[in-house]
Parts: structure tokens; C-alpha cells; sequence
């Protein structure tokens, strides 16, 4: 599928998310017979994905920063078992505490860590927990990251739906006063365990949503990261060693490399970036392209940002694509836990 025929489809979802349309079939009807053979034997291969506990990351990070009389940044991951960092054991290990840890380093100010993502929540849950999220106006998140979408793809949500959830979440967040940073759906074609044809159709269909998603979020004022394949060709390349033991969610490495990945965007949303980082390289193939241009171009590689620029064009609106320089993550501390 050729870079435009990709903006289409994305556009497509995104326009009848925004306009109530109905779901796009993503894959033909006569592969669904195979596709859902498929399917039960890859839910027998991968099991359910479960672990009997999530470490809780919540918490004041950075704490030898502070000054008195500044408060603590405070950010909040929503979403699923991706953003709650289900398959690891250690707190560290988690995509909250390993992305408050950066900021509170690059910031030289403490971060408190809140996270309200549930494992195996689909993008339908995100209402809920926007509210949760904003139950006391008087703490607001400076920053939220959400990471959703797998469930949706592996549960057959029309993507107009799931984008639709997602982009009211967002509104929500950004009326609120919060910044938003979307990791998109991650590519699903990666799961070890999933054959073909499963594992084609699984990459296309969240590749598409990855898409319709980067359009909702950006144009309702957040930013978007593509997960792809879990921010990194050494995923595909190694899956023993950067998918955890279920082979379904990732291994403590895997997720370090999604937050290697997703901490320049946060950092970029509350200001903390260098400026000079943030004008496009055109030797890096950044630059201004229409929204659904950057979209389709974002989730053929993963690390991509995209975030909003000009209000309109010619195609309407337009996105800056920037694929950012990766930091590496500062060492974890220990987590003191919120009152």
C-alpha cells in the first residue's frame, strides 16, 4: 500500500469517527473464516496475556530536586496493559516510572506519578478513566500519556469507534489544561506466537488504526507517538529478549525502549525540550506534511512524532513529523508513595 493509498484509510476512520460513521472492514469477508481460526490458535499459543500483579509505579520521583515552594510536575498515564506496564516485575521497570524518572532529570523537578490505565481496557474504558483522571480540578496532569489500541484491533472494535473514544478523550485532557501524548497502537504483526496469514492482517489493521488515531489526537491538540513495533527493529529482530515471558507484553528491555522513545515527546509537550531540537531536519525527513500524510508516514516508523502546526492547508490540517533523538533513561529511584 503506497504512502497515500495509507493517508486515505486513516483519513476514512478518522472522518466517520468524527462524523459517527460506521466501522471500515479491514480485513475481506472471506478471510474471516481463516482469520478467526487463526486466532484461537494464536489465544492458545499466547495464552491471555495476564500476570498475576502489576507493580504499582505511583509515586514522587526526583525528589532530591525540589525546591520549596515549587510543586511537583505531575503526570498520568492512561490506557492498557502497555501503559500500566503489566509483564515486568520491578517498579523501575514500568513505562510510568521509567518516563517520570526522565522528566524529573531533564526537568530538575520532582514528578509525581499517577496511573490510572487498566490492563486489557480498550479504548472504550478511556472515559472512565479521563474522569478519574480529573477528579480533583485543584490537580490536574501537567502531562498524560495514553497507550491503547492492541485490545481494540485483537476485539474487533470498529477503528471509527475506538478513534472516536480516543479523540474525546483527548479533548477532554486538553480542555482541562493538560498536555496529551498518544503512543499509538502498537504494530500486533510482532507477536511471536501469531502465524501468517494472522500475523499480515494483525499488522495491517493496527497499523490503520495506528494511522485514524494520530489523526483524532492531533487534531484535537495532542501529540502522537508511533509505537510501531514496540519503538524499535530490534523487537522484530529479537522478540526473546524484548518481549516478556507471556511473549505478549514486553519484556522490562521493551519497555525501556518505548520510553527511550516516548520521553522526548513528553518533554517536548511541557517546554523542557531544546528549542533547536524542535525546528525540522530536513536529513532526518522531518518536516510540515498534511495530517494524514504524517499519519501514514509515522507508522512506518516507529519513534515518530507528529503533533500539529499550521491550523489549515491546502488538504486541510497540517502536522510537523519529527523523529526524535532518543535520550537514555536516567537510573530509577525508588518511589515514595503519594498521600
Amino acid at each position: 500500500m503506497t504512502s497515500m493509498s495509507r493517508a486515505r484509510v486513516a483519513r476514512r476512520i478518522a472522518a466517520g469517527a468524527a462524523y459517527g460513521g460506521g466501522g471500515i472492514g479491514l480485513a475481506g469477508a472471506a478471510a474471516v473464516g481463516l482469520l478467526l481460526a487463526e486466532a484461537q490458535l494464536a489465544r492458545r499459543r499466547v495464552g491471555n496475556g495476564t500476570s498475576p500483579r502489576v507493580p504499582n509505579a505511583d509515586g514522587l520521583y526526583g525528589r532530591t530536586c525540589a525546591t520549596p515552594g515549587q510543586a511537583p510536575l505531575r503526570l498520568t498515564m492512561l490506557g492498557d496493559s502497555t501503559a500500566a506496564g503489566q509483564g515486568v516485575r520491578r517498579v523501575g521497570q514500568t513505562p510510568g516510572a521509567l518516563l517520570a524518572s526522565g522528566v524529573a532529570a531533564l526537568a530538575e523537578r520532582p514528578v509525581e506519578l499517577r496511573t490510572v490505565a487498566v490492563p486489557g481496557a480498550q479504548s472504550d474504558d478511556l472515559d472512565r478513566q479521563v474522569t478519574v483522571a480529573l477528579a480533583d480540578p485543584t490537580r490536574v496532569p501537567d502531562i498524560c500519556v495514553i497507550m491503547v489500541g492492541a485490545n481494540d484491533v485483537t476485539h474487533r472494535m470498529p477503528p471509527t469507534r475506538s478513534v472516536r473514544y480516543l479523540s474525546s478523550a483527548v479533548r477532554r485532557l486538553r480542555t482541562a489544561g493538560a498536555e496529551v501524548v498518544v503512543g499509538t497502537c502498537p504494530d500486533l504483526g510482532t507477536i511471536e506466537p501469531v502465524r501468517q496469514p494472522l500475523r499480515w492482517l494483525a499488522r495491517r489493521a493496527s497499523r490503520q488504526l495506528a494511522a485514524a488515531q494520530t489523526i483524532g489526537v492531533v487534531e484535537q491538540g495532542g501529540r502522537t507517538v508511533s509505537l510501531g513495533d514496540l519503538l524499535g527493529p530490534e523487537f522484530a529482530a529479537n522478540p526473546r529478549e524484548l518481549f516478556g515471558p507471556d511473549s505478549y507484553h514486553p519484556s522490562a528491555e521493551g519497555y525501556a525502549t518505548a520510553a527511550m522513545a516516548v520521553l522526548p515527546t513528553v518533554c517536548a509537550a511541557l517546554g523542557l525540550w531544546p528549542a533547536e531540537e524542535d525546528r525540522p531536519d530536513a536529513s532526518r525527513r522531518e518536516g510540515f506534511l498534511p495530517v494524514a500524510k504524517a499519519a501514514a508516514e509515522a507508522v512506518q516508523e516507529a519513534g515518530t512524532e507528529v503533533t500539529a502546526a499550521m491550523p489549515t492547508g491546502p488538504r486541510g490540517p497540517w502536522a510537523l513529523l519529527k523523529r526524535r533523538r532518543r535520550r537514555r533513561l536516567p537510573e530509577v529511584e525508588p518511589v515514595t508513595p503519594s498521600a
